[in-house]
């Protein structure tokens, strides 16, 4: 199983391998059951699989770099603790 199919989530590249494995399922009601559908299927997944990757990727990008301004402003405000504690 997949996720959300829609256009607005995904690359151009992945857009086509979608339309493609649904023109596949409208052309082959009966033998998309048999596997007459399973190579544009396989490649749909490692496309989703890809963006995915690409994804979890920029995402833990962010968030190190949001950790990195809180340490920083976490530093910045014990300093100046430090410095009205005196």
């Amino acid at each position: 199983m997949h996720g959300d199919l829609s256009t607005h989530l995904h690359t151009e590249e992945c857009n086509q391998l979608i339309q493609a494995l649904q023109k596949c399922h409208i052309e082959n009601p009966f033998g998309r059951f048999l596997g007459k559908c399973n190579e544009q299927n396989a490649l749909m997944d490692r496309c989703l699989a890809q963006e995915r990757q690409e994804n979890r990727r920029k995402n833990r990008e962010k968030a190190q770099e949001k950790k990195k301004k809180l340490q920083e402003a976490l530093q910045v405000q014990r300093k100046k603790a430090e410095e009205n504690a005196r």
